[in-house]
């Protein structure tokens, strides 16, 4: 797992239905929901928290499965792990908050002071003390466009795949690679060439 990303939880193990399964059950049984709920809201709100700041997170995640709940007769139910869906649901969410989201970035990029990693994890906040490193990082991720910003942080914090990106933002893998691939030139552009994927993931 890359280092300060959101822990994977497991969909499944001994005893624990697919999210699939959940899904499908939940089609008769609605109350059935609650245990995809009880299994991913940590992990989609964790992720909410580092790219909108603790206030909204719970309201975002809120939104993430009431959205689901109602699109859940669309799932794919050979996909076992439901998780990639999710984030694409949280990402469309997250749009709608999308000013906010440049705002905190731009809000960084002058300070240096970080209330989202504070809020998120005091620890992950020490190892990216130096200002010099966070200011430029946090412009940058200001500046990039949407379709990128969201490919990079799905894949630096959300620990997903290009596959399971591609899934989430419904789109193929191969736009997926490309748009990973301009994002991290314009944000190791910003930070002198330094490696962009360990800098993003320690955020």
């Amino acid at each position: 797992m890359r280092t300060g990303a959101p822990p994977r939880t497991e969909t499944s193990g001994p005893g624990q239905a697919e999210d699939s399964a959940i899904i499908q059950a939940s089609l008769h049984e609605p109350e059935r929901f609650a245990e995809l709920f009880n299994r991913h809201a940590a992990v989609l709100h964790r992720y909410v928290v580092r790219r909108l700041g603790p206030d909204q997170a719970e309201d975002v995640v809120v939104e993430t499965f009431t959205r689901a709940f109602e699109k859940r007769h669309k799932y794919a139910f050979d996909r076992p792990d439901a998780l990639p869906w999710l984030y694409g649901i949280t990402t469309n969410v997250i749009g709608s908050h999308r000013r906010a989201e440049v705002r905190g970035y731009r809000a960084l990029a002058r300070t240096g002071e970080d209330p989202v990693a504070v809020a998120f994890d005091e620890q992950v906040a020490a190892r990216v003390s130096a200002a010099a490193i966070r200011k430029p990082l946090a412009a940058a991720l200001a500046r990039l466009g949407r379709d990128q910003r969201d490919v990079l942080l799905l894949i630096a914090w959300g620990d997903l795949s290009y596959e399971e990106t591609a899934r989430a933002l419904g789109v193929p893998v191969g736009t997926v690679r490309s748009r990973l691939s301009r994002a991290r030139r314009k944000i190791a552009h910003a930070l002198g060439g330094e490696n962009p994927t360990d800098m993003i993931e320690e955020v």
